[in-house]
């Protein structure tokens, strides 16, 4: 069995996800009878995303590298990042990365590809949302990628930035987003939607979503304990 290194913190709540899932399922496989060897390093949530919207990219990877080399130097076998806005240095960081280095945008869209669609939303932060960091491996596989209006992504930047990452979610906040999925839906033809930032799941999913949910959480934990 594989030991896993992990960059959390941005957000703490995802990260949680991430380890609970990953012993729960391991364990699982292993007949309950084995955990998964995980190291973490946690990221200072505020700092990260202030360089993300500073756009100090350079200084943002040498943050998150320097992390990484910790998690090598620690004996972890496979490294990957619980959080879809840091993927904004990825290819950056992979070049100094000198273990298997999971992609979240690139397993999503592996995903998608094997589901058959064709054109999906995509929530994140605003950063995600007018970025095309995620995106992009979805549009190299074919798949059109539809994003909000201007107004709405600032709803849906609100919503994750002030209350998900915090794990708090709000009655009145879920069907706000509802609401905008199904104008997506109607308006611009999206056969599913990404959860393009791992706070996401924590207020939608299958069955509350007017279209199906490609949880970009969800996918990676499940890549991560095959590889594990």
């Amino acid at each position: 069995m594989k030991k896993i290194g992990l960059i959390g913190g941005t957000g703490p709540e995802s990260t949680l996800v991430y380890y609970k899932e990953l012993n729960t399922r391991i364990n699982n496989k292993l007949g309950g009878i084995g955990f998964p060897e995980i190291a973490i390093e946690s990221l200072n949530l505020h700092k990260a995303l202030d360089l993300v919207a500073k756009k100090e990219y350079d200084e943002l990877t040498d943050y998150i590298g320097k992390q990484i080399q910790n998690l090598e130097n620690g004996g972890a076998d496979i490294i990957a990042l619980t959080a879809a806005t840091m993927h904004v240095v990825f290819d950056k960081l992979k070049t100094t990365v000198h273990k298997p280095f999971i992609s979240i945008p690139v397993t999503a869209a592996e995903y998608a590809v094997k589901k058959g669609f064709k054109k999906v939303g995509l929530f994140g932060t605003i950063f995600t949302m007018e970025q095309d960091y995620l995106s992009r491996a979805f549009v190299a596989n074919g798949i059109e990628v539809c994003t909000p209006s201007k107004e709405d992504r600032l709803i849906v930047h609100d919503h994750i930035a002030n209350e998900l990452e915090y794990g708090i979610v709000k009655e009145e906040s879920l069907k706000e987003l509802i609401s905008i999925i199904q104008k997506m839906k109607e308006e611009q033809g999206i056969e599913a939607l990404i959860l393009g930032c791992t706070e996401l799941p924590l207020a939608l999913n299958d069955n509350n979503c007017p279209v199906p949910c490609l949880d970009i959480m969800e996918i990676h934990i499940q890549k991560l304990v095959e590889l594990i």
